[in-house]
């Protein structure tokens, strides 16, 4: 599944979960700023938006309800990401808002939470550098999880298959690449949706798995 459709099921989710304000103001304020570092940063990195929830609630020091762009979990981290615009930030009429603003980032980091700030400009003129910069700061966080993923000599060969694949790919792929017979090549398949490595995909028609698709991740680039 590509970004534009992964997007699609994501948003709708967390709309569809979501009543009153909560709901109102996810509709309203998950724009282009938003879907854009969804789709230039985030995606390239993860290949995924789980455990990312936009628009998220939380109080200020006064009690004031205030909606972080993302808040993204990751066992027992948490980290709120925020798209900002150059221009609200530098005019005078806008002082009081802009220093609320910075009383709510020191509130949030008082919570417990890492906050990102995300430049606007640079999602349009220069992505790659947030995804640079993003895999410095959350690759310390993920140390422990891609450590304890043990991966058979097999498993990583398809991995190696599944992720230079342009597409999903098939048991019968893995059969006629790695030359080994239809029961492995499934175990094997089976073992990686396991371990979250592949997702499969049900065909509509008969019900049942006929395809597998690479889940991307931060730590990949030990398939390259």
């Amino acid at each position: 599944m590509g970004f534009v459709e992964e997007h699609k099921r994501w948003l709708n989710g967390h709309i569809r979960s979501r009543v009153g304000e909560r709901k109102g103001r996810l509709e309203r304020g998950h724009g282009h700023g938003e879907k854009m570092f969804l789709e230039r940063v985030w995606w390239p990195i993860f290949g995924s938006l789980e455990h990312l929830h936009p628009e998220y609630e939380v109080l200020d020091w006064r009690g004031n309800v205030y909606f972080v762009d993302f808040v993204w979990f990751q066992g027992q981290y948490k980290f709120a990401f925020e798209v900002k615009g150059y221009g609200p930030h530098v005019q005078n009429t806008d002082r009081i808002r802009y220093r609320r603003e910075l009383n709510r980032e020191t509130f949030l980091q008082a919570l417990g939470y890492r906050v990102v700030a995300i430049p606007y400009d640079d999602l349009e003129e220069q992505p790659q550098l947030i995804i640079t910069l993003l895999k410095s700061l959350l690759s310390p966080y993920l140390a422990n999880e891609s450590q304890g993923q043990a991966y058979t000599r097999l498993e990583k060969e398809v991995l190696l298959l599944a992720a230079r694949s342009a597409k999903s790919i098939r048991p019968s792929q893995i059969q006629r690449e790695l030359m080994i017979n239809h029961r492995t090549a499934v175990r094997s398949l089976t073992g990686l949706c396991e371990k979250g490595k592949l997702k499969p995909i049900v065909s509509i028609k008969s019900g049942r798995v006929m395809q597998y698709e690479y889940v991307r991740s931060i730590f990949d680039n030990w398939l390259v």
